[in-house]
């Protein structure tokens, strides 16, 4: 899915989009790179940069469950995301950041589906 024309880029002080500020019936909502919400309310325009720049893009680097459509999960880690869909790659036993290993990978839309969510 392309970003949809209202929803306004937010950068980093170094030009890095952290996300997206969205309108809404009742102010602006703040879209993380995986194209989800930040903050569960409408906020006004200040609040939801703020909330875009304390995420930040750390999460991206987590650790993610993948359901699978067997019903299956699969430790998963993000290794891009763009609004024309997300790749993860299999992480069991931490493997996904071995130099040189043959790793597994998913493509999902964007925004992410909720099949994929943080390890607890």
């Amino acid at each position: 899915m392309p970003v949809p024309a209202d929803w306004y880029p937010h950068r980093r002080p170094d030009g890095e989009i952290v996300g997206w500020i969205v309108p809404d019936l009742q102010g602006f909502r703040a879209v993380d790179l995986l194209g989800r919400a930040v903050g569960s309310t409408s906020v006004d325009w200040l609040v939801a940069e703020a909330l875009l720049e304390d995420r930040g893009i750390g999460y991206l680097a987590d650790r993610y469950t993948l359901r699978l459509p067997d019903g299956s999960e699969r430790p998963v880690r993000i290794a891009e995301t763009s609004s024309e869909g997300i790749t993860v790659v299999a992480d069991e036993f931490g493997m996904a950041s071995a130099v040189g290993a043959v790793h597994e990978r998913f493509r999902l839309s964007f925004p992410a589906p909720e099949d994929l969510q943080p390890r607890p």
